[in-house]
This record gives structure tokens, sequence and C-alpha cells, in this order.
């Protein structure tokens, strides 16, 4: 499984792999005790190998760990917390 790494400066979590970038971005107010994910991205060619899911799981193990209040406007994101994720 390739790396996933956290871009705070950028708000997102990305993995990069064969000159590809998948995303999961999120905004979180600086000083707020929530974080929101947004958006995640994988392109058409990296699609169907789970990196999608890595990034959530990176990206949810790391607000909880902070002790955020996680917020999903992204669907797939949502999808995953309420399987368990």
């Amino acid at each position: 499984m390739p790396d996933v790494q956290h871009q705070p400066v950028h708000h997102r979590f990305i993995i990069e792999l064969d000159g590809e970038t998948s995303s999961l971005t999120y905004h979180h107010p600086q000083g707020s005790n929530q974080v929101d994910f947004d958006h995640t991205f994988v392109p058409p060619a990296l699609r169907q190998h789970g990196l999608a899911r890595q990034l959530v799981d990176v990206g949810l193990a790391w607000a909880r760990n902070q002790g955020y209040e996680i917020h999903a406007s992204c669907s797939y994101v949502d999808a995953v917390i309420k399987r368990g994720g």
C-alpha cells in the first residue's frame, strides 16, 4: 500500500502513485474542535484499489486522535463512518 501524506497547510491527505494524486480534503477552522471531510478524489486510472478507503481511514484516525468532532459532507466519508469506519 502506498503511504498517505498529511498536508495540513493544504487541509488534505494525499497518496501519490504512478504520477497521479488521490486526495481527501477537509475544513478545520482555526481554533475549532470540528473537522469536516468534504471531498475524496481518486483518478479514474487508480480506482478500485482501495485508495479512497485508505485515505479516509488515515484521515478519520487523525481526527479522532486530535479529539475533533467529525463531520462528513463527503458522501463517501459519510458512508464509511456509517459502516463503522
